[in-house]
């Protein structure tokens, strides 16, 4: 009896009762579909990335500890270049194979892989391709040694016409542009490109320009440009020009800087004169043809072309003209450009530019030819191409100059991210003929002293690769043949002192 009334009494159970699961790995106690989902994701990214760890590190040491095997390239495999020619794939890839000598080189893994590596790179310089996967294989040749292994770069090539139009501003010109481009189109990574653009001082531009590689690391290259060119310069010289031309050039890379050799034969037509245009600009009226060569060299260590904090820039430019046509002459040019970091949110750049322009065969230089300064990015607050000889008016130009310009940029306060700073600018500079009646010490002294001068204050705004500036300057010392400007002045380009 005792025992049934045991069974027989009832147990009461009262909820909630307590969880006994412990959570594992950090699984959410309230298990809500949005909170587990996220859960299981990242449970499953971090297995997934020990997994992968573990893979590179098993593979590390499955290479590392065979580097030393000896292995050998049999063929070298190109997939996906249908519109690529297989002789300048050979160009591009044979000097990564063999040695200088055109032996073939003793030959491990570790060699292997960094032929595999350098060919990577040859491929990509092309430009050709916007995916390349290197791969290594099993020979497909059934005559391979047991030690040979295939390359196999399995690329995907880019498009090869493209459309592009565009509003463009430099060096005191906007313009809007239309621009075709035909890649790889000859099969050997050459480029035909037409482009056409309208602006306000030069007024139009046709141009038609073929280049291709003439070496298989890309270093080295050949150009053919046809152009026509329309230059408004009734601002300043009461005129228009015409240019039609053609150019041929080389142009190489090495670790001295950017060398190109061309040569340029131009017909220019000065018309379009204005009722008030000078004696001067009258006789430069009509057509002229000039044939020349150019030798250009540019060295650029700077970290930013717009406004960098370190490094050096250098241009060199020199032109011979006579062999046929009709002006002859021997010009120089030089620029060059460095900037240091005095402490945070400033540092400074100096910038200069000189000329030479020397007549040959006893004739005077055309008013093509000369130089001309001033603006609001080489000597700022002169109006533009407002220094030098004049005649009624007209900035005729000059065969001798020289520019120089410091100026201090800072960061904005709280603000060095930022692409607007001020900046402080002193500006000299000076363009006149050299006569050559006088001894050569006197005439020199004439071109170096009394400069014209000018100091401000303004902002920079950075628009890549371009810069816009807004300065408020005077001129402190000008000739009076120099047209100043007081106040306020807009100057936007790619080259500025």
């Amino acid at each position: 009896m005792p025992n049934d009334e045991l069974f027989s009494s009832s147990i009461e159970l009262r909820g909630p009762l307590q969880s006994t699961r412990s959570p594992k790995d950090g699984e959410p106690k309230d298990a809500y579909a949005g909170k587990l989902f996220q859960w299981q994701q990242s449970r499953i990214q971090r297995r997934l990335e020990g997994e992968y760890q573990s893979q590179v590190f098993r593979l590390s040491e499955l290479v590392g500890g065979n580097l030393s095997t000896p292995l050998k390239v049999s063929r070298v495999r190109i997939e996906g270049a249908s519109n690529t020619r297989p002789g300048f794939l050979s160009r591009v890839v044979n000097p990564y194979l063999h040695d200088a000598a055109g032996l073939e080189q003793e030959s491990t893994l570790e060699t292997v892989l960094h032929k595999t590596k350098e060919i990577t790179y040859a491929l990509a310089r092309t430009q050709l391709f916007k995916n390349i996967v290197p791969e290594i294989e099993t020979p497909q040749s059934a005559l391979a040694d047991i030690d040979e292994v295939d390359l196999v770069f399995r690329c995907e090539e880019r498009g090869r016409l493209s459309l592009k139009s565009s509003t463009e501003v430099g060096n005191g010109d906007a313009s809007a542009s239309a621009n075709v481009k035909f890649r790889n189109a000859f099969g050997g990574a050459e480029e035909l490109e037409g482009s056409v653009a309208y602006g306000m001082k030069t007024q139009h531009t046709y141009r038609l320009s073929l280049t291709a590689p003439l070496t298989g690391s890309m270093l080295t290259k050949g150009e053919l440009t046809t152009y026509a060119i329309d230059n408004d310069y009734q601002a300043w010289a009461s005129c228009k020009e015409a240019q039609k031309g053609i150019k041929a050039a080389v142009s190489t890379i090495n670790s001295f800087g950017q060398h190109e050799l061309s040569y340029q034969a131009v017909l220019r037509h000065v018309h379009s004169l204005t009722p008030d245009a000078s004696m001067s600009i009258r006789k430069a009226a009509g057509t002229s043809f000039k044939s020349s060569v150019h030798y250009n060299f540019i060295h650029d260590t700077r970290d930013d072309s717009v406004m960098g904090h370190k490094g050096m820039y250098f241009r060199l430019n020199k032109e011979l003209a006579g062999l046929g046509g009709d002006t002859s002459f021997g010009k120089i040019e030089t620029e060059s450009q460095m900037s240091r970091r005095l402490f945070r949110g400033l540092h400074v750049s100096l910038a200069t530019r000189a000329g030479f322009l020397y007549p040959l065969g006893g004739k005077t230089a055309m008013f093509n030819d000369r130089f001309k300064l001033g603006g609001p990015l080489n000597v700022r607050s002169f109006r533009y191409n407002s220094l030098g000889p004049r005649d009624n008016g007209d900035a005729v130009g000059g065969d001798t100059y020289w520019a120089a310009g410091l100026s201090f940029i800072a960061d904005l306060p709280q603000k060095p991210h930022w692409p607007l700073k001020p900046h402080l600018y002193v500006n000299a500079g000076k363009l006149t003929t050299l006569d050559r009646s006088r001894p050569l010490n006197n005439a020199l002294r004439d071109v170096i002293f009394n400069p014209s001068v000018s100091v401000g204050i303004g902002l920079i705004y950075r628009f890549d690769p371009i810069r816009l500036e807004v300065n408020f300057g005077m001129p402190l010392m000008a000739n009076k043949t120099d047209g100043y400007q007081r106040g306020f002045q807009i100057g936007f380009g790619l080259e500025c002192l």
